[in-house]
């Protein structure tokens, strides 16, 4: 499948390994855009194709009293930025007072702007996501974001392919939230470094979209440069009707070209992982990156299993910044904190998971606890069904749109030495907050951890409604 999109994006091969490829759809926000447009202006350029260029506002955008002046003034001058530059190169904007605003990885496929077969690019690494249905999806820096402006091509060095292939039914309670982290703790995250890994088997078949995106969203934490997955039924489903989806016969045509982009019988991988899901369990990570990570029922890992002093020293250096010791259950880690958003877990399925977990429930007095919709028309949707309501009534902080706690752009951060459970893809030192200690989760382990005020097993959750 790989092959096939990158083969048909190729406008000029530079040597064996090295191309210049066509550009399909080119997201941009507020952070990685402007260095790139001055760029341009410097070289007396223009925007290539502003009809293939969208751009949102989420990183540093506020998420609470976006009726008042922002407090935080870089963000302001990044969001006043961003719209003088579109307003300047006629490109297409979703900004805080829009209906379509929102994390530029939920808002592109919620509008129907990511298809099969594409090329996608944005200055976030995250753009990932966009694999779900099929596409090759990738960040890119910004010297990268300046040249897709000018040519709408990117240029690319030809990476391995990797398939990882999981088998299997996944046991109640289990999201593909613990899939990927699972994936992450067994491959490590360099496991699918310089690949691109496409993930196979009967298990994926039976994802929703949603899980899907979640999948492969995380996939650049093993190191790969994109993650894939074939299209098929439940993605054409879910791209039916939507705002810049193809209408009626143009659809159906679509469809069966889409339907061809799939690895043939016997293609063959540079690498192949086989995993069965049967036996996974929710995991959590108690160390600083998403590797780091064990089911509920497991306990902080002993030094000594880690082999060399040279490997253990990171792992010493992580055990002392989340303040953890080993042979410590994981189920008895008290938190501060829970945040459930970001591009990984934002979205309407994610959201509904926390509604049922919590109706009847109250967050834990020891816990602050809130909740950032992906987009505008989640938070909408979400509100239409009652979601927020039963959220609210809970405990929990109903917020608007944006990527909020997950990179601590804006006031949604932690405070030092807080414990945070988070639907996040990153746990690094300081991502949420200065000394902030994140543990990355599934939306239903953090909403659980919001009532219980500690880690707890899903499975034996008691549902009230």
């Amino acid at each position: 499948m790989f092959d096939k999109i990158w083969d048909s994006h190729v406008v000029h091969k530079i040597s064996e390994k090295e191309f210049i490829l066509y550009v399909d759809l080119h997201l941009i926000h507020e952070v990685t855009s402007p260095q790139a447009f001055d760029g341009i202006r410097l070289a007396k350029r223009t925007v290539r194709r502003p009809d293939l260029t969208l751009a949102t506002t989420d990183h540093n955008t506020p998420t609470i009293n976006r009726n008042q002046p922002l407090k935080d003034k870089i963000a302001e001058l990044q969001l006043k930025t961003l719209a003088k530059n579109c307003k300047d190169f006629g490109i297409t904007l979703y900004d805080m007072k829009s209906p379509f605003q929102g994390i530029v990885h939920v808002i592109a496929p919620e509008q129907g702007l990511t298809h099969p077969g594409k090329i996608i690019v944005c200055g976030d690494s995250h753009t990932s996501t966009h694999g779900a249905f099929g596409t090759f999806a990738i960040g890119i820096g910004t010297s990268e974001v300046e040249h897709v402006f000018a040519t709408q091509t990117i240029r690319q060095f030809k990476p391995k392919t990797m398939q990882i292939n999981l088998t299997g039914s996944l046991p109640s309670g289990i999201s593909s939230k613990d899939c990927i982290l699972w994936i992450i703790s067994q491959i490590g995250i360099s496991g699918a470094r310089e690949h691109v890994v496409e993930y196979t088997g009967n298990c994926i078949e039976s994802f929703s979209m949603e899980s899907r995106m979640t999948l492969c969203n995380m996939s650049i934490e093993a190191g790969a440069r994109a993650g894939m997955i074939a299209p098929d039924n439940i993605t054409f489903e879910y791209l039916k009707n939507r705002k810049h989806s193809p209408n009626h016969q143009s659809f159906e045509k679509a469809v069966k070209i889409w339907s061809t982009l799939k690895s043939d019988p016997n293609a063959k991988y540079d690498k192949v992982v086989d995993i069965s899901v049967e036996d996974i369990e929710p995991m959590v990570t108690w160390g600083t990156n998403p590797g780091m990570s064990t089911p509920i029922s497991g306990k902080i890992p002993e030094l000594a299993s880690f082999g060399s002093e040279a490997e253990q020293l990171p792992i010493k250096r992580a055990l002392q910044y989340m303040n953890l010791e080993a042979e410590q259950p994981i189920s008895e880690i008290n938190i501060d904190r829970v945040f459930i958003g970001s591009c990984t877990n934002s979205r309407i399925e994610d959201l509904r998971i926390v509604r049922d977990i919590v109706a009847g429930y109250a967050v834990n007095k020891t816990v602050q606890a809130m909740v950032v919709p992906g987009s505008t028309s989640v938070k909408k949707q979400a509100e239409n069904e009652g979601i927020d309501k039963v959220i609210k009534d809970a405990g929990f902080e109903w917020r608007d749109a944006g990527c909020s706690m997950c990179l601590g752009m804006n006031e949604d951060v932690l405070k030092p030495y807080e414990r945070c459970a988070s639907t996040s893809n990153r746990n690094f030192e300081g991502r949420q907050g200065h000394n902030g200690r994140t543990h990355l989760v599934s939306p239903a382990m953090a909403a659980a951890s919001a009532i219980k005020g500690h880690f707890t097993d899903i499975r034996s959750w008691k549902f009230k409604t």
